[in-house]
């Protein structure tokens, strides 16, 4: 029998895709799959971290209705069925629309463990949203990439709680040229003080790229490979699963 690979498996999907109501099933399906967390991803209609996958799924779970609020909702009808992690990816305007605030409360309330929101400066964290995470006990992750200096690293991971999310390289998700395995890089991560299990991301897409990106780094982050799948397989509901034991063993 195989070893199983006891690093952490985060895998991402968007909300409301393939149709409105299946976001539930989806969770459960992860979370019986045996990952360790999942992140989801809150459409909005201009995703620039994204690559072609997945503003694919943003466009496709905008059309379906996907809403923060529809989000939130079905998330609440599940919180007690969940024992991993929940963390919401979006970006920061329609989260300021929906109100700050009122988001955290009802994140909190829904079962949300931790929020990534890319294009929230670090000094704006600071000043006008970090004690309104703490005050709704939720998690907040900074991303890094090759190109942030040790200094700025140890800086957003001062900042980050829960983990942090380490761009396996310079490119949107999903991209086909991304170099997965950076050994200066990882090796630069797997050397500082960091507070934070370190979690990588972007262009993993099979057991063994997960295990190469994880030699020193503490989980992987499948998004666009598992998007895929539901977006193009009818049978999707087998193929995620069998994809999911596959990255894990």
């Amino acid at each position: 029998m195989k070893e199983k690979n006891m690093k952490k498996l985060n895998i991402y999907f968007t909300a409301g895709v393939p149709q409105l109501d299946k976001t539930a099933d989806i969770i459960e399906l992860i979370q019986d799959s045996g990952a360790d967390m999942i992140e989801i991803g809150m459409p909005y209609s201009d995703p620039v971290a994204d690559g072609p996958v997945i503003q694919k799924a943003h466009e496709l779970a905008l059309q379906n209705g996907m809403t923060i609020e529809k989000l939130l909702s079905q998330l609440k009808t599940i919180k007690d069925k969940i024992k991993i992690p929940i963390i919401l990816m979006g970006y920061i305007n329609p989260v300021l629309s929906f109100g700050f605030e009122k988001f955290c409360k009802a994140c909190s309330e829904s079962g949300v463990s931790g929020l990534i929101l890319p294009d929230l400066p670090p000094i704006e964290f600071e000043k006008n949203y970090q004690q309104v995470l703490k005050k709704y006990n939720l998690n907040f992750t900074f991303l890094v990439t090759p190109e942030t200096s040790d200094e700025r690293i140890l800086y957003l991971d001062s900042l980050s709680s829960g983990f942090l999310y380490a761009v396996s390289s310079s490119s949107t998700t999903g991209n086909e040229n991304a170099v997965l395995k950076n050994e200066n890089y990882l090796n630069r991560l797997a050397a500082l003080p960091l507070k934070n299990p370190v979690m990588i991301g972007f262009g993993i897409k099979s057991r063994e790229d997960f295990e190469n990106v994880t030699e020193k780094a503490d989980g992987g982050i499948i998004g666009t490979a598992f998007v895929n799948i539901l977006l193009q397989d009818k049978d999707w509901k087998k193929t995620a699963i069998d994809f999911i034991h596959s990255i894990k063993g």
